[in-house]
């Protein structure tokens, strides 16, 4: 989906991603490779086979646009998020960006001997904040992750969810241009949820660009100008939120009843639709 009126932000051209995983079965692996596998057995070896999580991605981002990515789990949503937060590298393609593009909770690198203030303050200075900024952000970030005493201990003896929370703060106070919003990056903590809340609407209000992967169809129909519909690490559909998100809903419905049959229909309907072709 084009808007050429408007500057681009991010740029995703033909990105791939592929994991090489141990199979626990020979039929898992490819016939081609049967034989191989089957020595390595011998050898106590276990057999390896490339499992693909995104397929040939490719589109472009502008400014003001809040672009929502829907798709069943493991259609690799957060995959793609990763890849254009530059959290993981792709195996193939390239993602540009005019700025840093920042995942909430997932950018600042921390480091477990650290306390949590340790770790904030390295935190902001890895994003490019100046002495000055950092003290004074540090208040407001410690009030945010609500740790508690616990922001004097080390990272280490955290729980996922507190680290979780740390990260969250940190990042969220970098106002981006460029934000990248994860729903399944929870904390399992309400109270944090419901001051997050309100510091994740005024990072979109600022934002040049936001992207949102949602469970929720209905939440990307909501909030989002532009929705994105993966499968199986294939681009579907790329067009108006509500009408993508209503698609994915329909096919999500019959794959529900068992009518996997007329959810393949759907899916061939929405390629021919948006004009995306399946990867090769």
């Amino acid at each position: 989906m084009d808007a050429p009126h408007s500057e681009v932000t991010v740029e995703v051209d033909n990105i791939a991603v592929e994991y090489t995983t141990d199979t626990s079965s020979i039929s898992q692996v490819s016939p081609a490779h049967r034989a191989k596998a089957k020595i390595g057995r011998i050898f106590g070896i276990a057999p390896k086979t490339t499992v693909p999580a995104v397929k040939g991605v490719s589109f472009s981002a502008h400014v003001g646009e809040q672009i929502g990515i829907v798709g069943q789990n493991g259609s690799g949503k957060s995959t793609l998020l990763r890849i254009i937060a530059g959290v993981e590298p792709p195996t193939r393609g390239e993602v540009r960006a005019t700025s840093t593009p920042v995942l909430l909770g997932v950018n600042a690198a921390l480091i477990g001997s650290l306390s949590g203030e340790g770790n904030i303050r390295l935190g902001l200075l890895s994003l490019g904040k100046t002495k000055a900024e950092v003290d004074a952000l540090m208040p407001g970030i410690a009030a945010l992750a609500g740790l508690g005493p616990a922001i004097k201990r080390p990272m280490g003896t955290y729980s996922s969810g507190m680290a979780a929370r740390l990260r969250f703060s940190i990042a969220a106070a970098y106002n981006p241009h460029i934000l990248l919003i994860d729903e399944a990056l929870g904390t399992g903590d309400a109270a944090f949820a419901s001051r997050s809340e309100k510091v994740i609407q005024r990072l979109r209000e600022s934002a040049g660009t936001i992207f949102l992967v949602s469970h929720a169809a209905q939440t990307i129909e909501e909030t989002c100008t532009r929705a994105i519909w993966l499968h199986n690490g294939e681009m579907i559909a790329d067009g108006e939120a509500v009408e993508v998100a209503r698609k994915y809903r329909w096919w999500a419905h019959n794959i529900a009843q068992d009518k996997p049959e007329k959810a393949a229909g759907l899916l061939d309907d929405a390629r021919a639709e948006y004009g995306l072709s399946r990867p090769q």
